[in-house]
């Protein structure tokens, strides 16, 4: 059984980490609200630019070819894996390893026997798992430290200046989605080539509007295709973003709760060895005074 002193040692330990956890959850939970506020302002422009390009692509048809849409036989394929610079946030990085992982399991097999994946990383973690893997392609290790969307545009502007290239012929997003606070799911999501997007629905209002365009619809296409690449890696970057927060908010307040379990049993055990030795000095104080009795 251990000692006092040792219990005791124990319970402050465990004190402290729980109050550091504590913190760390309520760092997490301001953060949070912000990151979640981005993401809810970025997602519905996301989609409105995305439905934009389509409407265009499908009234402009085969008229404009662009650089980013060429199909190529995949050779070289370009993993961008989003994760954080920090841990302490349960599963949220690993899992995103492992839908690399099994992304190129599923999809890049060929391509990874041939030695022919390069990594772009964003965030740390992401960075230290990766480079003893795979090739990399820049340093993107604090993008969080000041997110924004120039910061993003640059990583972007890398991987499509190397599919533009022929470095690359596929490049593809791997990040968390944030669904809830305690709920993340691994997306993959093709981001070079672009996929064509789908003509509106006949008879919709968007197919029936006649827009005057300035420039041509073709040069604002070809103004737009770019943007999108770069404003759908940025709305991956934020989605991640909300959920490391998330993530750590959980796994912090679930470690809070966890140190609350481990102190009530390591209370329960310092009472016990204290009653315990109290019970032995009784004793022996007991043992000794028949002693002397006996002597006399």
């Amino acid at each position: 059984m251990a000692s006092l002193k040792e219990v005791r040692n124990r319970i402050v330990s465990v004190q402290s980490t729980q109050q550091i956890t504590k913190a760390m959850k309520m760092v997490a939970a301001a953060k949070l609200r912000r990151a979640q506020d981005n993401i809810l302002r970025m997602r519905p422009y996301a989609q409105r630019l995305n439905s934009i390009l389509g409407n265009l692509t499908a009234q402009v048809g085969d008229n404009v070819v662009s650089e980013y849409s060429v199909q190529r036989d995949v050779r070289r394929v370009l993993i961008i894996a989003v994760t954080s610079d920090r841990g302490l946030a349960g599963a949220f990085n690993s899992n995103i390893f492992k839908g690399v992982n099994q992304l190129i399991q599923e999809r890049y097999s060929i391509q990874a026997a041939a030695g022919a994946i390069t990594v772009l990383a964003i965030g740390k973690r992401s960075h230290d798992f990766f480079s003893k893997r795979f090739p990399m392609l820049g340093n993107y290790t604090h993008v969080f430290g000041q997110l924004s969307f120039d910061t993003v545009r640059a990583a972007a502007e890398e991987a499509m200046d190397g599919f533009r290239a022929g470095q690359f012929d596929e490049v593809t997003v791997v990040y968390n989605e944030f669904k809830n606070v305690a709920t993340q799911i691994v997306r993959a999501e093709q981001l070079l080539p672009l996929v064509p997007a789908a003509a509106p629905a006949a008879g919709t209002a968007t197919s029936n509007t006649d827009y005057i365009f300035e420039p041509s619809k073709e040069e604002i296409v070809q103004t737009l295709i770019p943007q999108s690449v770069k404003v759908q890696l940025y709305k991956a970057v934020l989605e991640s973003n909300a959920s490391e927060h998330g993530a750590r908010m959980t796994a912090m307040d679930k470690a809070t709760e966890n140190a609350g379990e481990l102190l009530k049993s390591l209370k329960l055990t310092y009472n016990r060895t204290r009653q315990a030795a109290i019970t032995t000095e009784i004793l022996e104080i007991v043992g000794g005074a028949e002693a002397l009795a006996s002597t006399r």
